[in-house]
Formats: C-alpha cells, sequence, structure tokens
C-alpha cells in the first residue's frame, strides 16, 4: 500500500501562526512530507507569502500610521475588499510589517505569537526545506515545496504574471526540471495550462466545494467546480494536469446534519483519468469537523479529527492537505498498518 503524502498546509497553523517560518518548521519537524506557501506580488515584482493579497487581517498593518494612505478598496475575483494589499507595497515594506493570527476565534493559542515574524518570500521558504534537506541524511526522505499562485488573473492583469514570477525563482534555485521536489497548485485553469508548456513540474488543479475558477468565470464559461469533477472534465484536466486538488466533501459528502456522508467516486474517476487526489483542508477543530466527531461545547475545541482523515485515506486519497501535520501522520500510521480497505 503506497504512504499518501502530507501536506503541511501553510505550515502548522493550527500551534504557529500560519505562512511563518516557525510554522513551516514545526510541519518539517512534525514529518511533513511538504510544506505549503501560497504566493502574491509586490508593487515591485517579489513573490512573498500570504493566503490572500489583503493583509490587513494577518498582520499588522493597520496599526502603522505610514501605510494608512494605503488603505483601499478593490475587487478581487468579483469580490469587492477593503484594506491593504500586497501589490501597493514594495518588498522593502513588506518586510517592516509584523504577522497575525488569521482565526483569532478559532486559534486563540497563536495570540501570543503575533509580531514577532516577519512575511516570508517564496525564495525564503524554499531555503527553508533546501536547509532540512542539507541536513539529512542520504537515506531520509526530502522535504518538497507545494506552492499555490493566488488569483493568477488579477494579477496578470495588473503587469504581474505569477507564473513569470514562479518560474523565474525555480529557474534561479535550479528547480524547474523533472524530479525536483516542487508542485504548482492553482484555483484557476488557464494558468496551468500556460505553465504546462514551461514546466515539467507537476501540476495540481485545485478544486473548491462551489464557486467557478475566476478564469472562467470571467470568460463566461459556464462550468464551475463541481462540474469540473465529471468524469469527461477529469480527461481535459489530466491533459494539463497531474492532479487534482479538492475540497475535501467533494470526496466524501456531507449531509444536512453536517455528517460524513459516503464517497461521491471523485476518487476513483480521478485515478481512472490517472489523476492523483490531495484533499484539502483537514483540521482539528470542532467548527471544520463533521458534527458526529466534535467533542466538546467550543467551536475551537478539537474533535476526533483523526477519525476523519482515517476515513479519507480509506477513501483512497494520495495525499492530505493539514493545518495539524502530526494528527495527519499519525492517522496515515494508523490507516497503513490496520490493513484498512483503500478506495471503497
Amino acid at each position: 500500500m503506497s504512504a499518501p503524502i502530507v501536506i503541511a498546509h501553510r505550515g502548522v497553523p493550527g500551534a504557529r501562526l500560519e505562512h511563518t517560518r516557525p510554522s513551516y518548521l514545526l510541519g518539517i519537524e512534525q514529518g511533513a512530507d511538504y510544506i505549503e506557501p501560497d504566493v502574491v506580488a509586490t508593487k515591485d515584482g517579489a513573490l512573498v507569502v500570504r493566503h490572500e493579497n489583503e493583509i490587513g487581517g494577518t498582520t499588522d498593518v493597520a496599526d502603522r500610521p505610514e501605510f494608512a494612505h494605503l488603505r483601499t478598496t478593490k475587487v478581487i475575483d468579483g469580490k469587492t475588499l477593503t484594506g491593504w494589499f500586497t501589490e501597493d507595497f514594495t518588498l522593502e515594506q513588506i518586510k517592516t510589517l509584523r504577522t497575525r493570527e488569521r482565526l483569532p476565534r478559532v486559534r486563540p493559542q497563536n495570540l501570543p505569537l503575533e509580531g514577532l515574524e516577519q512575511i516570508l518570500t517564496f525564495d525564503e521558504v524554499i531555503d527553508i526545506a533546501e536547509a532540512e534537506n542539507a541536513r539529512r541524511g542520504p537515506d531520509e526522505g526530502r522535504v518538497g515545496v507545494y506552492v499555490e499562485t493566488k488569483h493568477p488573473t488579477y494579477f496578470r492583469n495588473l503587469g504581474l504574471d505569477l507564473n513569470d514570477r514562479l518560474l523565474e525563482v525555480l529557474e534561479r534555485r535550479g528547480l524547474n526540471h523533472a524530479g525536483a521536489k516542487v508542485t504548482i497548485q492553482s484555483m484557476e485553469t488557464a494558468n496551468l495550462r500556460a505553465l504546462r508548456e514551461r514546466t515539467p513540474l507537476p501540476l495540481v488543479q485545485l478544486m473548491e466545494k462551489s464557486g467557478a475558477p475566476y478564469d472562467l468565470a470571467v470568460t463566461y464559461d459556464p462550468r464551475d467546480y463541481p462540474a469540473l469533477t465529471a468524469p469527461t472534465e477529469l480527461a481535459r484536466i489530466a491533459e494539463y494536469a497531474d492532479g487534482i486538488g479538492p475540497h475535501k466533501n467533494l470526496v466524501i459528502a456531507r449531509d444536512a446534519e453536517q455528517n460524513l456522508a459516503g464517497e461521491t467516486g471523485l476518487v476513483r474517476d480521478a485515478h481512472e483519468a490517472g489523476l492523483v487526489v490531495h484533499v484539502w483542508t483537514m483540521r482539528n477543530e470542532n467548527s471544520f469537523l463533521p458534527r458526529s466527531l466534535r467533542s466538546g461545547a467550543d467551536t475551537s475545541d478539537p474533535g476526533d479529527a483523526k477519525a476523519e482523515l482515517m476515513a479519507f485515506y480509506a477513501a483512497g486519497v494520495d495525499g492530505v492537505f493539514s493545518d495539524f501535520t502530526q494528527t495527519a501522520v499519525e492517522a496515515r500510521s494508523d490507516h497503513l498498518s490496520s490493513a484498512a480497505p483503500t478506495g471503497s
């Protein structure tokens, strides 16, 4: 039985501030196969690591009077947002900011960590992985980098093409070649199709449980994410991508009571199309778990996340994005030793 990979989703946000050096280091320590950064662009074209290009909720920028004039309202992928945006800052300015917890009500344990860490560049995340790989012996597995480009159509329209900038970094670091432990993912389709001609690295088509890729929506293409899970669409995805990264509800559905309601067949269909399946996002807190696996009175309390992970491993997924690397690694070990059926 092949072992599913565990991807440290922005590091270990359940215990450290997401996208920070301590978060990635903890993911590596706890056994992640990959660390995962989201990348957006600065005004001067640097790739920095943030969940979104709007950084008012994940940094101390709102408390910095020197940047008050940069607060503005923009339309990002059809949604109106007010705040501060990476593309209005130079890298030098971005580096003066300090990170904050994105989900303070769910993860109050991370609040004492605020104000300590800088925003990382994509280069610095590669540095973290390479430093660990240099430390390891020849018989130990290597840590990979699983990078997501955020809002590629939006940034391309600003003249900040994320594909160009991503490949520039990978070329400069000697990582744009077959066998490099780097995977590229996106919620959009057109940028992945364009990347296919420029890199041999694995590409993964992300899928939300609802809505549509912005590049399809803006061209009036009627297909949404659920439509992309059809076997005919999976075959089309396989022409440019090596895998899919679906929201977990697309793999095991939930019923009206928010309990697991059975496998959808997506894993089987994707495998028949030659695609791997890396599901997201596995989290320990009650607010993200099926109702039957919740425990305690608070939505931020931990529930039986291992049981949910075991269900997805049994469904045959090839990997999981997790905010709690240790839980995902332990559940994988239990699954592999249980001789449980896979892909039922």
